[in-house]
């Protein structure tokens, strides 16, 4: 009988300690190792964008590891979300189901970013949004959603002002992509030129991965526009510029920030030139940190260009990086406090301060402009536009 107390005794004693290693709010019970989750697209129509900011999330962990400061191994899981919110979803459900992993760096898509929101919440595991810009995806307060990129309305009312005010544009068609992304930056873009008096000709959707836009834009040519705003990502915004000069429509094109990459400029090619659209960085080789970056990324001889929002991903990495080092302890709640609380974070991309919806206060809308094969911004560029016009 004493015996069986003393086995008792001993159980009671030891699976305490056995559960705490691992509670639900995902406290890591290897201290030798801690994961940050990459959730992004590897695969499908943006996987060119997704694996520059992977890359680029990668060299952050790398560059921690190296300096031997933390007291455990940084490991990164990448998880692909192909462009696709379903997708998304199960995505980070199998991130959440990993108690080592702590926090994730995540989205380029702002459909998946809305997807995936609650499920973040739910779990208690914070999600660092790199590049969806849709503004719901910060206005629920949720501790665990923070994001380093601007929201939609800031560039899209920063373009409408350009485009009327600057350019001297009046008559414009608008196409979107139907996605809550295209869909979004379009109607806030028309709200702000109309406000500002340009008459919209039309407001036509198109479809995710529809190649042939030849009836659409002979309807638009019978409306002589002198602008087409289009609402979406860069491969159909390049077969829209493409079939523009085949079609002989002279209006300027204007877009958002998903097209600024170098996946228009390859799919378009020189027929690209003119193109106009809202970028959220300046030209990362005139950021105090941009060369170091630069130089960094190849160096590490990634086959993969880190595109325009690479610095995002490597800024989000690093907050989480700083994050853990300062967290009172390794779970997954101190970490979400951690992140939402930073302050003053200097990166690539400039000062970094989250506000109370997690949003970041660092404001950045440039417009770009293709030129010579390369997106440069348009005060740069030399080229000037009056009356909705390019003047030579």
């Amino acid at each position: 009988m004493k015996k069986y107390l003393a086995l008792i005794l001993i159980i009671c004693l030891f699976v305490p300690l056995g559960l705490t290693g691992c509670g639900s709010n995902g406290q890591s019970s290897d201290l030798k190792k801690v994961k940050i989750a990459y959730v992004g697209p590897i695969t499908g129509p943006n996987a060119a964008i997704g694996l520059g900011m992977r890359n680029s999330a990668e060299l952050a962990v790398k560059q921690a590891n190296a300096k031997k400061d933390l007291p455990f191994e940084l490991e990164l899981v990448v998880l692909d979300d192909q462009s696709d919110p379903a997708v998304a979803v199960n995505a980070v459900n199998m991130a959440a189901s990993d108690p080592e992993i702590l926090a994730t760096v995540a989205h380029f898509n702002s459909g998946c970013a809305l997807a995936t929101k609650d499920v973040f919440n739910k779990y208690g595991l914070s999600a660092v949004i790199l590049s969806a810009i849709n503004d719901k995806i910060t206005e629920d307060g949720y501790a665990e959603i923070t994001r380093v990129i601007a929201a939609s309305k800031l560039q899209n009312t920063f373009a409408g002002d350009v485009a009327v005010k600057d350019f001297g544009v009046k008559k414009i068609a608008v196409i979107h992509d139907q996605t809550d992304y295209g869909k979004t930056n379009a109607e806030q873009f028309i709200a702000k030129a109309k406000e500002n008096g340009a008459e919209m000709l039309c407001f036509e959707g198109i479809a995710v991965g529809q190649q042939d836009f030849s009836s659409l834009l002979t309807k638009i040519k019978s409306l002589n526009p002198e602008m087409i705003f289009f609402g979406g990502l860069a491969t159909e915004a390049a077969l829209i510029k493409r079939q523009m000069n085949e079609s002989d429509i002279p209006a300027i094109l204007m877009s958002d920030s998903g097209i600024h990459t170098d996946t228009f400029i390859d799919i378009a090619k020189d027929l690209g030139e003119g193109t106009l659209c809202s970028g959220l960085i300046s030209p990362i080789e005139d950021l105090p940190k941009g060369q170091d970056f630069i130089k960094a990324y190849e160096e590490a001889k990634y086959k993969d260009y880190y595109e325009a929002f690479g610095p995002f991903a490597y800024d989000a990495t690093n907050i989480v990086i700083k994050a853990l080092q300062d967290a009172e302890k390794l779970d997954r709640e101190s970490i979400t406090k951690a992140i939402k609380s930073t302050k003053d974070y200097e990166g690539v991309l400039g000062t970094t301060t989250f506000d109370e919806s997690g949003q970041t206060k660092l404001n950045t809308v440039i417009t770009y402009v293709v030129k010579d094969g390369k997106w440069v911004p348009f005060k740069d560029s030399g080229l000037t536009i009056t009356e909705g016009q390019y003047k030579k």
